[in-house]
């Protein structure tokens, strides 16, 4: 099992990578660490964070999609019909986007501090767009 560390805005996360589960997912996103971005709150798939990244392609299909991740669970939405994007719940989610319903990879489950992700999202929210970074444990 690979262990992750986040760090978002002013939290930290450990995290597992759901390699079993999303194989082809997990290397692309472990070939990209460490990953730095920013979160913004999501328009319309209801509570959650995401870091837009345009074209960005991972160069991976579906597996293990989900539209609706649990809280702690993140999300990779590979690019199609919607620009490519990573979510994370904090609350209940229903992924969409200005095109409708849209199903992403759940290949990251954070595993510590889950209380405190609700609080990223809030504060998120509330405070504007949030520096994130991905790094192997």
């Amino acid at each position: 099992m690979t262990k992750l560390k986040i760090t978002a805005g002013p939290f930290v996360f450990d995290a597992k990578l759901e390699t079993e589960a999303a194989p082809k997912t997990c290397a692309a996103f472990v070939e990209r660490l460490p990953f730095i971005s920013k979160v913004v709150h999501v328009r319309w798939s209801g509570e959650g964070v995401w870091m837009p990244l345009g074209d960005y392609q991972f160069g991976v299909d579906y597996e293990n999609h989900t539209s609706y991740p649990a809280p702690g669970q993140i999300i990779l939405y590979p690019g199609g019909i919607s620009e490519t994007e990573i979510l994370l719940a904090y609350g209940g989610v229903h992924f969409a986007s200005k095109v409708g319903q849209l199903a992403g990879n759940h290949f990251i489950t954070i595993t510590s501090n889950l209380d405190d992700v609700v609080k990223l999202g809030k504060m998120t929210l509330w405070e504007g767009a949030q520096d994130i970074r991905f790094e192997l444990a």
